[in-house]
């Protein structure tokens, strides 16, 4: 049996012990994330959700979904795959207007259904295999809707969150019946986040929500991703594919820029803030690439001269070991600007005091090598400082000020 179905046997005897119980919990005042009331935010982060159509994930009893269509106009399909859950759901709450309550498996429905403006789940996306249930959601949701998650981080017995994507078992207990086993994918924000990219989605943030009694270990994560536009199959410099390339390794650079507004970052299609950079191309020096792509995305002018390499940056995305090589850029020409065929654009000068969120991985890391002291929170990689050279501090010229 496997771990999906383990799962949809559990909620299923949840869901009749909480039938014979005769329990139906409160339709919230404020959509809430966590078991928690008063923790993190509300419906606010699905964005105007009035007269849109939102998917609710997993929509166990069916109160959240209730609370959308009352509080917020919204068009709410709540999907749920225990039979006895969705029961819970239309016996408390049939006929509530705006409200339409599916018995199925969200990955099946998905396919016939019109795409949604907004989804959410809260707690229910652990239980299914993240490889099946991403590409549905993708394929259910419109261009730039809105796609919410909250998530367990650490586990019920206290265990942090997975680097693979494998699911491990737990216990749901209720009052003084026998626990019940499941499987539930507790994965790290870096791994959510390169398996929502992979599936097309864009992340914009992912917070962790604590308990409000520091001594309950159990923290959850919020994540906020947006559906991305079909990709083009455009090659561009810097190539992003959702399968690892033919050799173990990438080399690539990224370039830091700092003029007297703060550090040059642009916006990738994928949603992620990031330094100028690229992919080293055959026969190029590093400080040959480091030009080129600035130029290439940004229309500024260097010279091979103008680069100073800081060092090696090495980690693992999947299978492939990636070498990222930090640069600073000590004078340039010209003023940023969107590239017409580049991935990244929309070029903007961001105070080192105040970097935004979203920070493509690589640039964080180029980043804090360059200044450890600032405050970015990526995962980590191993920096190698090139010794014969003395990281500058970049300067804006000629038109940069």
């Amino acid at each position: 049996m496997s771990g999906e179905d383990v799962n949809a046997d559990a909620w299923t005897v949840y869901g009749r012990r909480q039938l014979n119980r005769k329990y139906a919990p409160p339709v919230p005042d404020q959509l809430t994330w966590t078991p928690w009331e008063g923790i993190g935010p509300g419906a606010e982060i699905l964005g105007e959700i009035t007269g849109k159509h939102v998917l609710d994930v997993g929509s166990g009893a069916g109160h959240h979904a209730v609370h959308l269509a009352r509080a917020h106009g919204a068009r709410v399909t709540a999907i749920e795959l225990s039979p006895t859950q969705h029961q819970r759901a239309t016996e408390a709450h049939a006929g509530v207007p705006g409200v339409q309550f599916v018995l199925g498996d969200v990955v099946d429905y998905l396919p016939t259904a019109e795409p949604f403006d907004a989804a959410y789940a809260i707690g229910s996306l652990a239980f299914t295999d993240p490889h099946r249930a991403l590409p549905a959601l993708r394929h259910g949701l419109r261009p730039g809707a809105p796609l919410v998650v909250s998530i367990l981080h650490t586990d019920l017995d206290d265990r942090g969150p997975s680097t693979t994507v494998a699911p491990r078992e737990q216990l749901i207990r209720l009052r003084d019946e026998p626990p019940l086993p499941v499987q539930m994918w507790v994965l790290a924000p870096q791994l959510w986040e390169e398996l929502l990219k992979k599936y097309g989605f864009g992340v914009e943030a992912i917070d962790l929500l604590r308990h409000p009694d520091e001594n309950v270990p159990v923290v959850q994560q919020l994540i906020r991703a947006r559906r991305l536009p079909a990709r083009s199959a455009r090659v561009s410099s810097r190539p992003r594919t959702p399968e690892p390339p033919s050799p173990h390794a990438a080399i690539g650079v990224g370039a830091i820029l700092l003029g007297d507004q703060g550090v040059l970052l642009g916006r990738h299609r994928h949603g992620t803030l990031e330094l100028p950079g690229g992919t080293v191309e055959a026969g190029e020096s590093l400080e040959t690439t480091v030009t080129r792509e600035l130029a290439e995305e940004t229309g500024l002018i260097a010279r091979p001269d103008d680069v100073t390499l800081l060092g090696t940056l090495v980690d693992h995305v999947d299978d492939v070991v990636r070498v990222t090589v930090g640069a600073v850029v000590g004078a340039w020409q010209g003023r940023p600007a969107t590239q017409p065929d580049e991935s990244v654009g929309n070029w903007a000068w961001y105070p080192l005091d105040q970097l935004p969120d979203g920070l493509f991985v690589c640039s964080a890391q180029i980043l804090t090598a360059w200044r450890p002291d600032l405050p970015i929170d990526h995962a980590p990689a191993r920096f190698t400082p090139y010794a014969s050279h003395q990281a500058p501090t970049a300067t804006a010229t000629d038109g940069l000020a």
